[in-house]
């Protein structure tokens, strides 16, 4: 009796599933045999690796799923999310503001008082920026600074930041914590111009800054294999000395450095002095941090570039700093809370929850991608992707993202290939991992959402298998 009503259940559930519509079977669709053989090459198993194709401006059929509701590490496809939350919460039309304050009084063009600069999280106060916006104030009469600078980061909680956590290596730029008050992503550039006829090499110092000497390297011999470890570099609070050689084969060189011994506040000083003597003013006092004090007047305001721009950047060039930055901008505008990553990441989740995305599976810790600890389903990217296609937001988002074969981090990939031009694809690249996310307009016309997160030891062996599902997509959407 019990066989006879296990084999009635077993038809009406297989009848049942004959009725369901063609998306939903999907779900646990096949992948192309093309991609599964690509992977059996690299050597990774098809359980090491989340797929979710979905079509997004029609009848949202899934045209290929396999692990999709496994949560696996993104890598910088992460910022997709961060950057997509920010459009849609904050606004296309979002900019930073960074103002200056004074406090005291102003005798003639002599501030008999401080200068505070308040910050909000500004990803892009580049050099250029910063300079018009010191130009400001020059511009409101004040030439001689009596007082201190005062910088006001509390839009951002202050917490201790390691940069030396995710892999080591501090010196790194992408390794710069996140700052209400970041000012050219504190970075130094280094520009080594070797002289072989005077046996010298000259150090060029960007941003020039006041009080802090560059001892340069001597001229060597021999290949230009790990240069950067040839120099030998020291680069703290006292200044930068090259205490070994640049070999004279590897002409100019740049190099871009986080220069981690040296705190935001010092750094800041240190820019500020240089270019408020630039502009012709004078200070003599000190650099601190503070909060605005009530009865400070303004005295400028800084209007950033806006939020559209900025994203532009995270997602064609992956900048993993200016990420971190969106993702504390949310925390603190949508919570009115001194922002902190994991603010920012309830703030994400509760958007995903109110358009019903499952996120359970999702984990975000700075929202740049740039983590051992950051995961999210395929499933959930996919379905993130299809609903902000139908966004009022959707050209930003989508034009934000590398256009396959022609710049970004895709502008080498299926050059040759008829989807070159017809995807924007953001990557994603860590040990062990690979992974892409974006949009692809397929022959048929129709418009797709693809991911593909691979996990494993072998995953760099797995950007023909990902360009492969690319072409496949194209040719079969």
């Amino acid at each position: 009796m019990k066989k006879i009503l296990a084999l009635s259940l077993l038809l009406s559930f297989l009848f049942l599933s004959s009725l369901l519509p063609a998306s939903v079977q999907a779900q646990e669709s096949s992948l192309p045999p093309t991609f599964s053989k690509a992977l059996q090459v690299a050597g990774i198993p098809v359980q090491s690796v989340g797929v979710y194709v979905q079509e997004v401006d029609g009848t949202g059929q899934v045209l290929a799923s396999s692990n999709a509701a496994m949560p696996f590490n993104p890598a910088s496809t992460m910022k997709l999310v961060t950057t997509d939350a920010a459009l849609e919460l904050l606004g296309p039309t979002y900019r930073w503001k960074t103002q200056a304050y004074a406090s005291g009084s102003q005798v003639g063009n002599v501030l008999q008082g401080d200068l505070i600069f308040k910050g909000n999280g500004d990803p892009k106060l580049v050099l250029e920026n910063f300079w018009l916006f010191l130009r400001q104030i020059r511009a409101k009469g004040i030439r001689d600074i009596r007082g201190n600078i005062v910088l006001d980061r509390s839009a951002f909680d202050q917490s201790a930041y390691d940069p030396s956590e995710f892999d080591g290596d501090p010196m790194k730029p992408y390794n710069v914590g996140p700052d209400a008050l970041l000012l050219n992503y504190k970075t130094l550039t280094f520009q080594f111009v070797p002289d072989a006829d005077k046996r010298q090499v000259s150090v060029v110092l960007d941003p020039p800054m006041s009080g802090y000497p560059v001892r340069p390297p001597r001229l060597g011999q021999g290949s230009c294999d790990d240069w950067q470890g040839k120099l030998q570099a020291v680069v703290d609070t006292d200044g930068a000395s090259f205490n070994g050689a640049l070999p004279a084969s590897c002409g100019e060189k740049t190099w871009y450095v986080n220069p981690y011994k040296m705190n935001s506040t010092q750094y800041f000083g240190a820019v500020f002095r240089q270019m408020w003597g630039d502009l012709g003013g004078s200070f003599s006092g000190g650099v601190k941090d503070g909060l605005t004090p009530p009865d400070a007047r303004l005295v400028a305001e800084w209007s950033s570039v806006t939020l559209p721009e900025v994203i532009r950047d995270i997602n064609k060039y992956s900048n993993n700093v200016m990420a971190r930055q969106v993702l504390l901008t949310i925390a603190a505008d949508i919570l009115k809370l001194p922002a902190t990553p994991e603010r920012g990441a309830r703030a994400i989740q509760s958007w995903l929850a109110g358009k019903g995305i499952d996120a359970s599976g999702l984990v975000i810790e700075n929202g740049s991608g740039l983590s051992r600890n950051e995961k999210i389903s395929a499933k959930t990217m996919g379905r993130m992707m299809a609903a902000a296609f139908q966004s009022p937001t959707m050209p930003e988002f989508v034009s934000s993202m590398p256009l396959v074969g022609y710049d970004g981090t895709m502008r080498k990939r299926l050059k040759d290939q008829s989807v070159a031009g017809q995807a924007h694809v953001k990557t994603g690249t860590l040990n062990d991992v690979r992974a892409i996310a974006g949009y692809v307009l397929a022959a048929s016309g129709k418009y797709y959402a693809v991911v593909c997160l691979i996990n494993h030891p072998n995953a760099p062996r797995g950007q023909a298998a990902q360009d492969g599902l690319l072409q496949w997509v194209y040719e079969n959407g």
